[in-house]
């Protein structure tokens, strides 16, 4: 039998098509990685004036990447610049065990612009100097998006956690995704659109849909951003890209994951 089962439709979406609150800033862990003591401390006593109670911070990657797997945070916010290995670096080894959002910090715009339009990993960036309002906006649309998507926790609460289609296999519980047997080198974003898409299998959803879900942004008609993260995701799954079986267009509407039951 092919499908899957264990995805709940629609499942982890907004209601009514509004993005929920966040809830309680104090429920939501925050991992700063940065070496410049005076800017954790700033960012710190500005978080915390502003409701979030808990706040972890380290000052090299190396750190940070053992704070990160130790304290699973809702979202890291992490510097490019680092004395021991680059931000990169550590986005790179985070992503092997979380797909928390991962916000970067540089002075270095045209650098980490390319690297997120590669899809290096990282969900946002802002450069320095910054404001601290734009770090708390940030800090928000992304801790929206994950409530528009549902936490990874309610996702595999009580439900089975594998989907089934074709060559490909989607396991949530270990964020990963195989063809074949082999493991595929998916992104975070591409993960994420994957499986939303898995979620609505056989469902349209809109280019609004996918990045206000995914981006935690508005959508303001910028088709470019999901057309290349729909391409890359083509890549991978599909044994003809340039005629998909599963990752269809609907052209003028969106997206959809054919997924099809056995007639038995």
């Amino acid at each position: 039998m092919t499908g899957c089962p264990g995805f709940e439709k629609g499942a982890g979406t907004a209601r009514n098509g509004v993005i929920m609150d966040i809830g309680n800033l104090s429920d939501n862990k925050i991992l700063i990685i940065d070496d410049e003591k005076d800017l954790l401390n700033l960012l710190e006593t500005f978080l915390l004036k502003e409701g979030f109670r808990k706040i972890y911070k380290a000052e090299t990657g190396v750190r940070g990447v053992e704070v990160c797997r130790r304290e699973n945070p809702d979202i890291i916010v992490l510097d490019v610049m680092l004395p021991d290995i680059d931000g990169f670096e550590v986005c790179r080894r985070i992503r092997k065990f979380s797909y928390e959002p991962i916000l970067f910090l540089s002075a270095r715009e045209e650098v980490v612009n390319k690297l997120l339009g590669l899809g290096m990993g990282g969900d946002d960036y802002i450069t320095k100097p910054f404001n601290l309002e734009e770090v708390l906006y940030r800090i928000k649309a992304q801790l929206r998006r994950k409530q528009y998507l549902g936490r990874p926790d309610q996702w595999t609460s009580g439900r089975k956690v594998l989907c089934r289609f074709g060559d490909i296999v989607i396991d949530e519980n270990a964020t990963e995704v195989k063809k074949n047997g082999l493991t595929l080198d998916l992104t975070a974003k591409e993960f994420q659109i994957l499986l939303l898409l898995a979620r609505n299998s056989n469902r349209i959803l809109s280019k609004k849909k996918l990045y206000e879900s995914i981006w935690g942004e508005d959508y303001l008609g910028d088709d470019n951003t999901i057309m290349v993260h729909i391409r890359h995701l083509r890549e991978k799954l599909e044994n003809d890209p340039g005629s998909p079986q599963y990752l269809l267009t609907a052209r003028g509407l969106g997206y959809k994951l054919v997924v099809r039951e056995d007639a038995s």
